[in-house]
């Protein structure tokens, strides 16, 4: 074996485990997340909602890899979607007092937001608001990967 080969064969197979990696870091969190709520279910939390809004593809801050697309509905017990979310690990929901679309401005105002939970799922999903929170004393919601500190998506409900 001359030396091109052997850097050819570690090149090719360090591509190889970092294809592996990346697929496996995008494809865990779809194989271990629970069961989506159910239609009739994200339909009661929505029927009872104070605020509606719509999780957006187009952000400044969303990329191929992370957005979020549908409507999310606000209410005092719980905060449900209907739509899709970009698979990832460690979602969160956050409550914010302003809209914010990009990493810059989430972390410019972490401080004054509420984190209400996770998110686990990403074909709609349930999140229940702690009652010592009340949604509207603030504008926005925000899902952020909490693991890698990316923006997903985010809708004004005020």
């Amino acid at each position: 074996m001359n030396i091109r080969s052997i850097v050819l064969f570690l090149v090719s197979h360090a591509c190889a485990v970092a294809i592996g990696f990346g697929a496996g870091i995008y494809a865990l969190p779809i194989l271990i997340a629970p069961p989506s709520p159910s239609a009739s279910e994200t339909a009661t939390a929505a029927s009872l909602a104070n605020y509606k809004a719509e999780f957006r593809r187009d952000l400044a801050g969303s990329d191929a890899l992370h957005w979020g697309e549908g409507t999310v509905s606000i209410g005092t017990n719980a905060v449900s979607f209907v739509g899709t979310l970009a698979p990832g690990p460690d979602y969160k929901l956050y409550l914010s007092p302003e809209f914010v679309e990009t990493e810059a401005d989430f972390n410019r105002l972490k401080s004054q937001m509420v984190r209400l939970g996770d998110v686990k799922t990403f074909d709609s999903f349930i999140v229940k608001v702690p009652t010592s929170i009340d949604p509207s004393v603030y504008t926005s919601l925000i899902v952020w990967c909490e693991t890698f500190g990316e923006f997903i998506t985010a809708a004004q409900y005020k």
